[in-house]
């Protein structure tokens, strides 16, 4: 990733929001759409720079705000934004314009530049750019509300030549989503979203096969990926042992890695209590 701009690393992502709207006689929506939802990027000379689309799919303009905050991915919280951290980017990132103004079919683009200080030591700064609708409507009574809703794209700049080191570290049943789960740790030094490829075997038996779609770990931490088995209308396995072999999957400089996995499961006899 030898470039000074922001490399999207998902680029194929995009997402849609339906604002808060209130369902009174009519529904007023504004519904955007954002490109890129992932952004990485190494800093040159300490400056990234680069472009986020705001597009308005709707059939009425809307205004929108925007603004960062530094953000972390937690074991069991997942993604949740800070109001400090030692890898706060909001600190050195500008970006224009802060409000905008988008008619029907239209996108804009919010141009973002970092610039990182030479005193600045070696790692990985993260923020989440959040674009926040700023409509009004009138209810049924004819009172004004505001209608507001927020997407936002996450931010990663790293200072030095800095890579992940994934591990998985166990699988275990969770009770509450009544899934299996993949404790992973990263002991890098840079965050990353990797795919997962894993099967379930009980002896030689081939219990079930799937995966996991691109899922955020930051740098020195673990979080738990809920394998998304069993699905609502499938059985939870019966009580046992198991293991859950696989692989994760993910790009570094324009490489794809991987890192096979082997690991013991347990599934207790009370698992199918409540369904």
């Amino acid at each position: 990733m030898g470039s000074n701009s922001f490399v999207t690393v998902a680029s194929h992502l995009s997402s849609w929001i339906l604002s808060a709207a209130l369902l009174w006689g009519g529904v007023a929506q504004a519904q955007i759409k954002i490109s890129p939802l992932v952004i990485e990027v190494e800093a040159q000379r300490g400056q990234a720079q680069g472009v986020i689309s705001v597009t308005n799919t709707s059939n009425e303009p809307f205004r929108a705000r925007v603004y960062a905050e530094p953000f972390t991915y937690s074991r069991d919280a997942g993604f949740t934004t800070l109001t400090s951290s030692p890898s706060d980017l909001t600190q050195y990132l500008q970006f224009s314009p802060r409000e905008l103004t988008i008619p029907p079919g239209v996108t804009r683009r919010i141009r973002l530049i970092s610039r990182f200080p030479p005193s600045l030591p070696e790692g990985e700064y993260r923020a989440v750019v959040f674009t926040e609708t700023l409509n009004q409507a009138t209810d049924a009574t004819g009172n004004r509300v505001a209608l507001t809703a927020r997407i936002g794209t996450t931010v990663y700049v790293r200072q030095g030549d800095l890579s992940p080191n994934l591990v998985v570290e166990s699988a275990s049943w969770n009770p509450e989503q009544k899934q299996i789960q993949l404790l992973v740790r990263n002991t890098g030094m840079a965050s990353v979203r990797p795919v997962v490829s894993w099967t379930l075997q009980q002896g030689e038996t081939v219990v079930e096969k799937g995966g996991i779609e691109p899922t955020g770990i930051v740098a020195q931490s673990d979080r738990y990926f809920l394998l998304k088995y069993p699905g609502k209308d499938q059985p939870v396995p019966t009580s046992g042992q198991y293991q859950l072999i696989g692989e994760l999957l993910w790009s570094e400089d324009d490489e794809q890695r991987t890192q096979p996995f082997s690991v013991e499961l347990t599934i207790p006899a009370n698992a199918a209590a409540g369904q």
